[in-house]
C-alpha cells in the first residue's frame, strides 16, 4: 500500500497522519505533546506509537513534516513608509509562514534596536525605497542592525541601487545577508514572491538546526517547512475547487488567519486606499493565542467582557488563565473551564477577524457620500474554516466561528456576511498542505471529505 506519513510539530502538540494515497483517504491521525525542551524526536515517537495503536504497524512510502515548534519562524520586518514598503515587507514574511514579531517603519530608533535584541528574531526582512528612490534610510537601518549583538540573518529586499552596499555592511558585522528583489520595486507595485522564497530557503538551510529539528529532517523525504506555509498552500488549492474562503487556525501561541479572495469592493462609490492586497493573504496575530499568548489575549478581550458573555466570575477566568500559563498542555475538564476556554477561542477569532478583514470609512463630497476602503472586502466569501485544538475540540465550534461573520456592531469591518462554516475536525490542514506539493488532487478530495460542515444543529 502507498501510505504516506505527515508530521506537524506544533508549539503544544506533535500531530501525525497516515494517508492512503491510492484510495485518497486518511488511515489514522494521532498526537502527543511536543518535547521541545528535551528532544522533539521523543514527542514524534510517542505520536507514532499512538498512530500504530490505531492502524497497526505501517511501512510508510514517504514522510513529510512541518513545524511551528519553539516559536516557529520568528521574523521582524523593516520598511520605509508604514502603508507601503513596511506593509509589503510584512506581507512577504507572513506569506512565507513566519511569525512576524514586529514591523518597523522609517529609521530605527535606539529603543527599537533594544527591542529587536530582546525579541531575538531568526530573520529580519529589510526593505525600504522603490528602486532608484530613497536609499538613505535602508542604508542607515542596515548599519544599525549590524550593531546589534544577536545572531540573526537579514534578507535585503529594498532599493536595488544600494542592496550590494547593505549586504557588505551586514556581512562585515558577521551577519548572514541574502539579497533579493525589492518587495516594492515601483510605487504601489507588490513583488513579494522572491523574498518569500528566500525566507523559505533560509528556514530550510539554517533555522531547522536552530530549532532542534535536524534529527527529524534526516527522517524525512523532503525539507521541513513552516506549518503556516503548509496551511497556506492547503487553502490555495482548496479555494480553486470550492471557491473563496477564510481559515482561522487558533493555536496556543498565535491565531493565524488566511483569506483566499480578491477582496475587491462590493459597495458602490468606493475608493481603495493603500497597497493592493494579494488574493492569497495570511496574517498572524502573535499576541493572540489560547495558551502561550493567553495573557495578552485576555488583556485585549477584557476579563469583564468575557465574564459578562459566559456568566463566570472574573476570578475564575483569571485562575484558569494562570493555570494555562504555568502548564500550557492543560486541557479543560470542568464545565466552567470549558466555557472559559471556548470564550477565549471566540475572542481570538473575533479579534483576529477584525484585524485581518478590511474596513471602510465614509466621506461626504460635492457629489455625495464616498467610501474609502482599506484592506480586503471579504463580505462575499463563501466558506469559513475553523482549525486548531481549541476550536475543533469545542462543544460548540460554530458559535466560535460565528465571531468571524459580519456584525452590525462593527458595521465598517468587511467580514463575510453569509459564509458556510467548515471544521477541520481531524486537524489535517497542515498535513494536506504537505501532501499538496506532490498529490494536490488527493489533498483536495480528502479535505472535502473530512472537513465537517457546521449546520444549525452544530
Amino acid at each position: 500500500m502507498n501510505i504516506l506519513l505527515t508530521a506537524d510539530f506544533g508549539s503544544t502538540f506533535t500531530k501525525v497522519s497516515a494517508v492512503d494515497i491510492d484510495n485518497k483517504k486518511i488511515v489514522g491521525v494521532a498526537k502527543s505533546f511536543t518535547t521541545i525542551e528535551t528532544n522533539v524526536c521523543e514527542g514524534f515517537d510517542n505520536a507514532l506509537k499512538e498512530l500504530y495503536a490505531i492502524c497497526g504497524k505501517i511501512k510508510f512510502s514517504k514522510k513529510f513534516a512541518s513545524s511551528s515548534a519553539a516559536g516557529g519562524l520568528k521574523m521582524i520586518s523593516c520598511g520605509l513608509v508604514p502603508d507601503l514598503t513596511a506593509k509589503a515587507s510584512k506581507m512577504a514574511a507572513s506569506s512565507a509562514g513566519a511569525k512576524v514579531l514586529k514591523t518597523y517603519s522609517y529609521e530605527l530608533s535606539e529603543h527599537e534596536l533594544e527591542e529587536i535584541f530582546v525579541l531575538k528574531p531568526d530573520i529580519i526582512l529589510l526593505s525600504g525605497g522603490i528602486d532608484g528612490g530613497n536609499k538613505d534610510v535602508i542604508v542607515e537601518n542596515a548599519k544599525k542592525l549590524a550593531s546589534i549583538d544577536s545572531n540573526f540573518s537579514v534578507i535585503v529586499a529594498g532599493n536595488k541601487t544600494v542592496s550590494g552596499k547593505i549586504a557588505e555592511i551586514l556581512e562585515k558585522s558577521g551577519k548572514k545577508a541574502i539579497v533579493t528583489e525589492n518587495v516594492m520595486p515601483e510605487f504601489n507595485k507588490l513583488n513579494i514572491l522572491p523574498a518569500k522564497e528566500k525566507i523559505r530557503d533560509l528556514f530550510i538551510e539554517n533555522i531547522i538546526e536552530a530549532k532542534g529539528l535536524s534529527d527529524i529532517q534526516k527522517l524525512m523525504d523532503r525539507e521541513i517547512v513552516p506549518t503556516p506555509l503548509s496551511v497556506y498552500e492547503a487553502c490555495e488549492i482548496l479555494e480553486k475547487e470550492i471557491g473563496t474562503l477564510m481559515a482561522y487556525d487558533v493555536g496556543g501561541a498565535t491565531t493565524d488567519v488566511y483569506s483566499m479572495a480578491a477582496g475587491t469592493p462590493t459597495m458602490l462609490n468606493v475608493v481603495i486606499k493603500g497597497l493592493p492586497e494579494p488574493f492569497a493573504k495570511r496574517s498572524v496575530e502573535g499576541d493572540i493565542g489560547v495558551r502561550y499568548s493567553i495573557s495578552s489575549l485576555l488583556e485585549e478581550a477584557g476579563a469583564d467582557n468575557i465574564s459578562r458573555n459566559i456568566s463566570v466570575s472574573v476570578k475564575e477566568i483569571i485562575n484558569w488563565v494562570e493555570t494555562c500559563k504555568k502548564t500550557p498542555e492543560t486541557l479543560p475538564k470542568t464545565e466552567t473551564e470549558k466555557k472559559i476556554d471556548e470564550e477565549l477561542a471566540s475572542q481570538a477569532v473575533l479579534i483576529s477577524a477584525n484585524r485581518h478583514c478590511g474596513f471602510f470609512e465614509s466621506y461626504y463630497t460635492p457629489v455625495g457620500e464616498t467610501f474609502m476602503q482599506t484592506g480586503k472586502d471579504l463580505s462575499d466569501v463563501k466558506y469559513i474554516i475553523g482549525a486548531g485544538g481549541s476550536v475543533i475540540n469545542a462543544e460548540n465550534p460554530k458559535k466560535i466561528l460565528e465571531k468571524a461573520l459580519f456584525s452590525p456592531l462593527d458595521f465598517s469591518i468587511l467580514k463575510p456576511k453569509s459564509a458556510k462554516m467548515l471544521l477541520d475536525k481531524k486537524n489535517i490542514f497542515a498535513a494536506m498542505g504537505l501532501l499538496s506539493r506532490e498529490h494536490p488532487k488527493t489533498a483536495v478530495k480528502i479535505m472535502q471529505d473530512e472537513f465537517l460542515e457546521l449546520g444549525n444543529d452544530s
